[in-house]
């Protein structure tokens, strides 16, 4: 089982012309929901997220803005790192202001996280054909607890990021202040780290070395690739514990 993980050091080659083809992997949509524990209308969507992500072709992510934490209390799980994600998602499909909850597909369509109709609707739309070939796997290093080795080829003269998310697959909390002050909330996926572990116009090649930070906490490391500017996810794959 993984121990709860961050990335912490990259050593990458993009674009390298010897890089063998990564093998190709079934393909897997990813869906993102930007939520907060202080938001009284995202628990629906995170009961939501729980059910979208027991198929097998879905990769979830639960990433935590951070405009509901106030002075006195915060997410727990917030981080500006996920603000600023949905803010280029909202530049980049037309959304005047953001909101929670909110769920974009693939970072080709976004819906109201709460709105299974529309979240499958939007799930459906996704190509089949996964347009690139991404693989990665756990490797062993001197001086650190793990490292994930990653391997991705897609079309040739697209720019693209590959990010690497580190994430607790379960986590509960009985929510201290904001809309849901006295609840218990279930998540899961929960992002706790989102890195970019480097970019490419057709390949990439690199490794991230991971730090266990809490061991009661199983997790998975989600690896996908992305149009520069929060544009489509071309693929993804994960590492299981």
């Amino acid at each position: 089982m993984l121990g709860f993980l961050f990335p912490v050091l990259i050593a990458a080659a993009a674009d390298g012309a010897s890089l063998a083809p990564a093998p190709a992997n079934p393909p897997a949509v990813v869906i993102e929901l930007f939520t907060s524990e202080g938001c009284s209308s995202c628990p629906p969507a995170d009961a939501l997220l729980a059910e979208l992500a027991r198929e097998r072709s879905i990769v979830a992510l639960s990433e935590h803005v951070d405009y509901w934490d106030g002075p006195d209390w915060r997410d727990r799980f917030s981080s500006p790192v996920f603000t600023r994600r949905q803010e280029a998602y909202a530049r980049r499909l037309g959304v005047s202001s953001l909101y929670t909850p909110q769920l974009v597909v693939m970072g080709r369509a976004q819906v109201l996280g709460s709105d299974r109709r529309a979240a499958r609707t939007a799930i459906a739309a996704v190509p089949t054909d996964p347009a690139v070939a991404v693989a990665a796997k756990l490797v062993a290093r001197p001086g650190a607890a793990q490292a994930v080795a990653v391997t991705a080829k897609w079309r040739d003269g697209v720019p693209a990021d590959v990010l690497v998310a580190v994430t607790v697959d379960r986590a509960t909390t009985r929510v201290a202040g904001g809309e849901n002050a006295g609840r218990t909330i279930e998540h899961v996926s929960v992002v706790r780290s989102l890195i970019v572990a480097g970019t490419g116009t057709g390949a990439f090649s690199g490794e991230v070395a991971l730090t266990a930070r809490d061991p009661t906490e199983a997790g998975h490391v989600i690896i996908f690739v992305q149009e520069r500017g929060a544009g489509p996810v071309l693929g993804a794959t994960l590492v299981a514990p």
